[in-house]
């Protein structure tokens, strides 16, 4: 288990578990927890090893967003006198928000970045499917960081509320992007606009999570889930699979796909993860994928250009 201040990261079994651990703030986001967030995805998308992550919250809550300790003035980064964002990093790519502290000097709106953003579209990124265990309260951050998730499982102790309206300010970390293309707009707009926090099975009933289970039953069935991939895909494929899914979101036109399509599998089908999963199962044995994403991708990945 790798331990930072505000965050746990454990791998076990091919599966990487992050923690937000700050259960006596019911685990709200400041500038040092995001940061870490941003490491340990790092960490478990440069780990061959690690099949899926896993994202739940320790105590009763999954996150409670951010931490409102600096009252009226915590969204203000004039007033706290940030003029990029607050998890910024030396060191770190502009393509990840330039990840890292922040840079004193005239702050402007145009030069402030959304801190939420940049861990969003860090998940964005990963080439690893991440599971989201929500196992309590998931509001502000807290809900808008599931959206990249691939998958969200809830606890019926889960309540979930995308409450910027009713604080003043408006949905971040590119929610406006995910959210709609989660749930359909008109869902979207409800959730949004009244800012309410809703239960479980709403957020099961409108598309955001695939399944709501007691709270004993969470953290299992979310590994149940990962372990699934963990033990029976190609690496490669899922990698390819998760970015075809969540790029091909923004295509325009189907052909667009087609072309991605045809020629991932003219790349993928004469692989040898290709011959070894034919051969599995005709041979009716377990497949033993040899291909790993740090250095097997095809030669036309990326595809997209970076932002």
């Amino acid at each position: 288990m790798t331990d930072f201040e505000h965050v746990r990261y454990a791998v076990k079994d091919g599966i990487a578990t992050l923690t937000l651990h700050r259960p006596e703030r019911l685990n709200a986001v400041n500038a040092a927890m995001l940061r870490e967030i941003v490491v340990a995805f790092d960490a478990a998308d440069g780990d061959d090893e690690v099949r899926a992550v896993i994202v739940t919250g320790a105590g009763q809550a999954f996150c409670a967003g951010a931490d409102l300790g600096e009252g009226g003035k915590t969204f203000d980064a004039v007033a706290r006198g940030l003029s990029r964002s607050a998890t910024a990093e030396p060191g770190r790519s502009e393509r990840t928000g330039g990840l890292g502290g922040p840079r004193l000097g005239p702050p402007s709106d145009e030069s402030h970045e959304d801190g939420g953003g940049v861990v969003t579209l860090r998940v964005y990124d990963m080439g690893k499917p991440v599971i989201a265990a929500i196992n309590g309260a998931a509001v502000g951050f807290g809900a808008t960081f599931t959206l990249p998730m691939d998958i969200r499982i809830a606890s019926t102790e889960a309540r979930i509320g995308f409450v910027f309206a009713r604080r003043g300010v408006v949905p971040e970390a590119c929610s406006t992007w995910f959210l709609p293309r989660l749930v359909g707009m008109a869902r979207a707009a409800e959730w949004v606009y009244t800012g309410r926090v809703f239960d479980a099975e709403e957020a099961r009933a409108g598309g955001l999570v695939s399944r709501v289970v007691p709270p004993e039953a969470l953290m299992p069935a979310a590994r149940e889930l990962a372990l699934e991939i963990a033990r029976h895909t190609s690496a490669v494929s899922v990698a390819l699979s998760r970015h075809m899914l969540w790029k091909m979101l923004s295509a325009d036109h189907p052909m667009e796909a087609h072309r991605l399509d045809s020629k991932a599998m003219a790349w993928t089908g004469r692989s040898a993860d290709a011959y070894e999963g034919i051969s599995a199962f005709l041979e009716k044995r377990p497949a033993r994928f040899p291909l790993r994403p740090s250095m097997d991708m095809p030669p036309f990945f990326p595809w997209w250009t970076g932002r």
